[in-house]
């Protein structure tokens, strides 16, 4: 089973995306567990101060080392194997990609480090965090919207999360490829048919066509990930 653990100073931002859909059920169903640290609490700050000015001045304020090396302390606490894989959500981090969702499904406890304000004290991510992470070359208010993304992709490669098990293997960035044009009923709307073969009932010729089709978008629209699909798929 895997655990996720996301530290935040917004956990009610972080609860009720949990609690919908896909993510929702798996987690009522027991394929995963997720545990919500709120690293205010943390803090030694009577007034629940957590940020503070940068040394050498810049704009904005900086999470302190200590309430959020705390809050991981007490995640830590209740691990009993093998040291978590802490991931902090930065811009500055490697490109997120379905390949790493897979790697990361492997593990059995994921602490997701929510940034704010103007980063974090760098000794602190020196101290815990083992993987740098962006979703994107943009900079966002804070790290749960990129931290929840996170969680939604590597939930999906959790064995039970998604109800159709080959739903995974068949959809966008398998085997580099994008996925396949998708019909469903009518059979004709605003005057576009659907494609005759997926009409005929050859389930070989429907698969190669979908194939074709996968093959085709992908060198279209994603050129970068065509190229990997000629060397590495």
């Amino acid at each position: 089973m895997l655990n996720f653990h996301v530290l935040t100073l917004f956990p009610d931002m972080i609860d009720n995306i949990l609690k919908t859909s896909i993510i929702g059920r798996a987690i009522a169903n027991g394929h995963i567990l997720t545990e919500v640290v709120n690293i205010r609490d943390f803090t030694n700050s009577k007034h629940k101060k957590v940020d503070d000015y940068p040394y050498g001045g810049g704009a904005g304020m900086l999470l302190q080392a200590q309430p959020i090396y705390d809050a991981y302390l007490s995640i830590m606490n209740n691990i009993k194997d093998k040291a978590p894989r802490v991931v902090y959500v930065t811009p500055q981090g490697k490109l997120f990609n379905q390949q790493m969702a897979k790697e990361l499904a492997e593990e059995e406890n994921i602490v997701l480090l929510c940034g704010h304000y103007e980063g974090i004290d760098e000794r602190v991510l020196l101290e815990i965090v083992t993987d740098n992470i962006s979703i994107g070359d943009y900079v966002l208010t804070g790290g749960e919207l990129p931290a929840m993304v996170v969680v939604d992709a590597v939930s999906r490669m959790v064995p039970g999360v998604l109800s159709n098990a080959s739903s995974g293997e068949n959809e966008s960035l398998s085997n580099f490829l994008l996925e396949y044009p998708q019909y469903s009923r009518p059979e004709v709307w605003q005057d576009r048919r659907v494609p005759e073969i997926l009409l005929s009932g050859d389930h070989a010729k429907i698969d190669k066509w979908r194939c074709e089709q996968a093959v085709m978008r992908t060198k279209e629209r994603r050129p970068d990930l065509y190229e990997k699909y000629l060397n590495e798929g």
